[in-house]
């Protein structure tokens, strides 16, 4: 089988421009770059991504795998972004049967900017059995302490979201976009053009909401533990329930909150409560 075909477009994350601040001083930073991508599926126009252009094969490939538009890694015959045309043309030797039928419905969902899930994905009753992952709270907050490592172009641009895969406190991979729903992408992206240490991911952690794209993204990579500094959707809940995702919201520093977490999560480092947090019966006595 000849090799896969794959551009290195990768294009910096950040550009910088004049601003004035509060002092009234004129002076440089850094923002997040937005980039128009138009994805082409064998010759098909599919959709127009705005990204920051850090790793677009990857984003393209794990667009396109979660919406279900490529069947396998082994079916890419090419991934060639050109900047110039802002375009990347993605060939595969197996198209799905039904894709006129996923093309022709599509739902916008709470994505940053709207992101949008072709077919009815969201309406899936069953995917692969999700590994039934065990967390402990002392490895979560060791996690969270580990990701703060990361971040680099919001620390230095902010208006991005982050994503990292993870197994247990350990971070394997993390990437920004400017877009929840384009990181999540690009680390599908590499899961498949790469097949290296994310295949032993356990958690996906982001930055942005648990929302049912979220959610059903994340199951589709076959992972059942989903974290968050952000809260949850009502809809993502659902899927959660329904494929087996055990979600920790809001998590900070030493607070979170699990969902879906029955016989899953070991409290081993709880926390003390602050002294104006009284239990009912110290209240009442």
């Amino acid at each position: 089988m000849p090799a896969l075909q794959l551009s290195r477009a990768r294009l910096p994350p950040t550009t910088e421009i004049s601003i004035v601040d509060e002092y009234g001083d004129t002076r440089q930073q850094a923002i997040a770059a937005e980039r128009a991508l138009t994805v082409y599926l064998n010759k098909r126009e599919i959709v127009t991504l705005m990204t920051l252009g850090d790793d677009p094969e990857a984003l393209v490939v794990g667009y396109l795998r979660n919406q279900g538009l490529l069947n396998a890694a082994s079916d890419l015959e090419a991934v060639q972004v050109d900047w110039d045309v802002e375009a990347a043309v993605v060939i595969t030797r197996h198209l799905p049967d039904d894709l006129e039928m996923r093309l022709s419905t599509r739902t916008v969902t709470t994505g940053c900017g709207q992101g949008t899930v072709f077919g009815k994905l969201l309406d899936q009753t069953a995917l692969t059995a999700l590994p039934d992952t065990q967390l402990a709270q002392s490895s979560l907050y060791q996690l969270l302490q580990n990701l703060n490592a990361y971040n680099e172009t919001y620390r230095s641009a902010g208006a991005v979201h982050g994503c990292a895969l993870c197994c247990q406190t350990a971070v394997l991979d993390f990437v920004e976009d400017v877009g929840r729903h384009n990181a999540v992408d690009t680390l599908a992206g590499r899961q498949w053009l790469q097949q290296a240490d994310s295949d032993s991911a356990d958690i996906f952690y982001t930055t942005g909401r648990l929302t049912s794209e979220m959610v059903l993204k994340v199951a589709q990579m076959g992972i059942s533990v989903l974290v968050s500094r952000s809260g949850v959707t009502q809809k993502g809940v659902e899927l959660a329930e329904r494929f087996g995702v055990m979600l920790i919201a809001r998590a900070k520093g030493r607070h979170f909150q699990a969902i879906n977490a029955q016989n899953r999560l070991t409290l081993d480092a709880i926390p003390p409560r602050p002294s104006h947090a009284r239990s009912s019966k110290e209240a009442s006595s």
